[in-house]
């Protein structure tokens, strides 16, 4: 199940999580994420329980897209005990995200 991260619940979700996150920097207009979306839904099906997934919406969000310096969506970043460990940008196959995920679960 995704999670919506905003401004307000970033920290808390991603940053002080027990285990990895994949965070999807989307936005509603955007082809590609569009495309992304079902993948990394997908992809959270597949490894439930050993991550979290959470989703931010760039219009609605822009400080974190600022923080993170997003200059292109989709954008996937992976975070493990508080920090970035991986980045992807561009549509990503399921594939490369399950194999890249896989390196930083218990």
């Amino acid at each position: 199940m995704d999670i919506v991260l905003t401004d307000k619940n970033f920290d808390v979700e991603v940053l002080k999580a027990d285990k990895p996150v994949l965070v999807d920097f989307w936005a509603p207009w955007c082809g590609p994420c569009r495309m992304q979306g079902p993948i990394v839904e997908e992809v959270a099906r597949q490894l439930a329980g050993k991550f979290k997934v959470g989703k931010v919406n760039v219009d609605e969000n822009p400080k974190m897209a600022q923080k993170y310096t997003i200059m292109s969506i989709p954008t996937l970043m992976i975070f493990k005990s508080g920090k970035l460990v991986k980045q992807f940008t561009g549509v990503q196959g399921k594939e490369t995200l399950v194999g890249e995920l896989n390196k930083f679960v218990k």
